[in-house]
């Protein structure tokens, strides 16, 4: 099989709503929380995720952009392995209504209930740099 591309492998993240987004802490430490893409995945490698801007996880980012995603899918075919993959990119913290709307989907609304308005709302833009995936018995690795 040939080495996916970053549009084939952008199509399975789509389809994996949790990921665990890694960032380092102030200790140098690296702590994960489970994050939903909202199936908002752009093919040149982008991610979104919404938080609030009290929450470790945006401290974290303002001190060091480098964090990581890992995503996994479901079981493949016939019960087989599912697809994964390691992220490591660099995480901008917006705080911009137009753009927040722009990312926005309904499921949002259960989590932030004023939703764009939601006070203290932040959006996490990570920009991937090297994806590693692994499709059942195939493997591969795309630097961005």
């Amino acid at each position: 099989m040939a080495q996916m591309n970053l549009s084939d492998i952008s199509e399975k993240i789509r389809d994996i709503d949790i990921c665990m987004l890694q960032t380092h802490t102030d200790g140098g430490e690296i702590a994960g929380r489970p994050m939903s893409n909202n199936r908002d995945v752009d093919y040149d490698g982008d991610s979104y995720y919404f938080t609030l801007d009290d929450t470790r996880m945006v401290g974290d980012i303002a001190r060091d952009p480098k964090v990581a995603l890992s995503f996994q899918g479901s079981k493949g075919l016939l019960g087989g392995s599912p697809f994964m993959a390691a992220v490591e990119g660099r995480a901008e913290l917006i705080r911009d209504k137009v753009a927040f709307a722009e990312h926005w989907t309904d499921d949002l609304d259960d989590w932030f209930k004023q939703g764009v308005d939601t006070p203290g709302l932040v959006m996490i833009k990570v920009h991937a740099k090297r994806i590693e995936y692994w499709d059942g018995m195939e493997n591969g690795e795309l630097l961005l």
